[in-house]
């Protein structure tokens, strides 16, 4: 088998159709507070941006805003913040110490007022609304019109929106000059989740908008940590994360991790790169999500960013994880 095609990287991705541009992996945040320390964060931070890194996404909800301090006082000390390109979010809340979706205006420009403390910024260049909720969507997306229109946010999107929704919402804003366009979607997407490809993708592309995987190593399945059983350091092991890793323990998951490492020893790479590279280069894609936790774990996709996977393996693994896809094939 061939190995895996080095190539000259194109270190930035335009966001669908806006002016925003953004490395071609994005790092995120969902552990930083909580399994990752906030050195170990630094390392992490400081390794990605040498690396031509970027996109950094957070949000309120990780670790209760301490994902957000914590990239704050690195802002403050290791990265300028001209180096980033801060992605947030906002609409989950904690009640009585349970977390619910609120995507009412109040609760929104709550959020995001909050963020912008805890990072010690003035704007972030993209705020999202974190998941779809029961507030009338036109009072939602007149909250990201305000947070454009006041600078505390340069460019504003989604995540965790199906097709209708993202149709909808984009829609909204398309229906009156003046309202701040969406330009981006983050939904999960790998190799053993690729719903997106059915409605979601369909629509970014309609709306001319960007598309942010998040779990493209399919919480971590794909790297072949799991091939044997669940290791004592991985994220299954842990009772707040075991929930999040079960569902792609089951035989077909397995199948479709057997064949990237098939793949990855005829490539002379790991499971994790073909994994990525695989996300990383899907027709739609913009960036995928990294939630490394250590600046070791940043290593090999670092390593995969001259690389790229032959077609022909490529269209194997769609083959073999769900079929192929219609977008590449029209390619």
């Amino acid at each position: 088998m061939a190995p895996a095609t080095k190539t000259a990287p194109q270190r930035t991705r335009q966001v669908g159709f806006s002016g925003l541009t953004v490395s071609r992996f994005g790092l995120g945040t969902m552990t930083w507070g909580r399994d990752t320390r906030a050195e170990d964060a630094r390392g992490v931070l400081r390794g990605f941006v040498d690396a031509g890194g970027s996109l950094i996404d957070t949000a309120p909800a990780y670790a209760r805003g301490d994902a957000e301090r914590i990239l704050g006082r690195l802002l403050r000390a290791d990265v300028a913040r001209s180096d980033l390109v801060i992605a947030t979010k906002a609409g989950f809340v904690f009640r009585d110490g349970a977390r619910t979706v609120d995507t009412s205006r109040h609760a929104l420009l709550d959020d995001l007022r909050g963020s912008l403390e805890r990072l010690g910024t003035d704007h972030v260049d993209l705020w999202q609304v974190h998941a779809w909720g029961h507030a009338p969507l036109e009072e939602t997306l007149a909250a990201l019109d305000f947070a454009v229109a006041s600078g505390m946010a340069r460019y504003v999107g989604l995540s965790n929106f199906v097709g209708w929704q993202t149709a909808a919402s984009a829609t909204w804003q398309r229906a009156v000059p003046g309202r701040a366009p969406l330009v981006s979607n983050q939904v999960e997407y790998s190799l053993l989740a690729r719903r997106a490809e059915v409605e979601v993708l369909p629509a970014l592309q309609h709306f001319g908008m960007g598309f942010f995987p998040w779990s493209p190593l399919g919480r971590g399945v794909l790297t072949g940590k799991y091939r044997t059983g669940v290791p004592r350091d991985s994220r299954g092991a842990t009772r707040h994360f075991q929930w999040y890793v079960e569902p792609y323990l089951e035989p077909r998951s397995r199948a479709v991790v057997e064949a990237v490492a098939r793949a990855a020893d005829g490539l002379g790479i790991t499971p994790l790169q073909v994994a990525y590279l695989w996300v990383r280069d899907a027709p739609g894609v913009t960036a995928p999500l990294l939630g490394v936790r250590t600046a070791a774990q940043l290593a090999p996709y670092l390593e995969a960013e001259e690389m790229t996977l032959p077609d022909e393996i490529a269209r194997a693994l769609d083959d073999v994880s769900g079929g192929p896809n219609e977008a590449r094939d029209a390619s």
